[in-house]
């Protein structure tokens, strides 16, 4: 379980262990993120992405493991599909949970994130792309310390992901989260963050530093660096199938 500090405002992950049955998922695994600082963690399938990213949250509840890990209360997590309750109003599903009139603040996020005026929709009249706005207004309205994301934009098309990586860059400038972002996309991981790790068998086996201005273009050679080294990395070499 994620032990909660006070006066944490980054991630401080110590030999962390998680193992499933017979498999051990995550091998003495350490991992700083800095406040505001933006991580995006790559990694084949059954590398760990996941898991890592529940253990932050503190949501493996009764898992066979071991390890520290520091994390402020301020907690938010962003999911691949937005989870919002069919049977609320937008405006009640970003302020669900939280004490006290937290509405003008939800008002405020949803306007944020693009969606000022349609706090009294259903989630089912809005597109793909709206739901994981309402779902980003939900965490900013939280006002977390650590952003968590478990490929929010997966399930959104070409020019929608697009247009989602330039909302999440614009939040995260503004609100200085510290942000763990789970991606299997190498492009978006050299797009966004500021450190990319890569993960091999539940330890670190990569972790780059991305020093490219914003924004960020694929066509700049260091770019494509980036993206050939991490690439390699994660086993793909040109004319392989990812």
């Amino acid at each position: 379980m994620a032990a909660h500090a006070e006066r944490v405002s980054a991630v401080s992950v110590r030999g962390l262990v998680r193992r499933f049955g017979q498999r051990t998922v995550l091998d003495g695994l350490d991992l700083d993120i800095a406040p505001g600082e933006f991580v995006a963690l790559l990694g084949r399938s059954g590398s760990g992405k996941s898991t890592l990213l529940r253990a932050v949250a503190g949501l493996d509840y009764d898992v066979v493991g071991g390890g520290e890990l520091r994390v402020p209360r301020e907690v938010a997590v962003a999911f691949q599909d937005s989870r919002l309750l069919p049977w609320l109003r937008v405006l009640d599903n970003v302020v669900l949970g939280i004490p006290g009139d937290a509405r003008e603040r939800g008002r405020r996020a949803l306007a944020e994130v693009g969606l000022g005026g349609r706090e009294r929709a259903w989630p089912d009249q809005l597109s793909g792309g709206e739901q994981q706005r309402v779902a980003l207004a939900r965490c900013l309205v939280r006002e977390p310390a650590v952003l968590l994301a478990d490929e929010p934009f997966g399930a959104l098309d070409a020019l929608t992901r697009i247009r989602m990586h330039d909302l999440l860059r614009e939040l995260c400038a503004r609100h200085r989260p510290a942000v763990l972002l789970v991606t299997h996309d190498v492009d978006e991981a050299v797009e966004l963050a500021d450190r990319v790790v890569v993960l091999e068998e539940g330890r670190i086996a990569l972790d780059v530093p991305i020093t490219l201005p914003a924004p960020r273009s694929h066509r700049d050679p260091l770019f494509q660096s980036h993206r050939d080294r991490l690439l390699l990395a994660l086993g793909i070499t040109e004319g392989t199938t990812p």
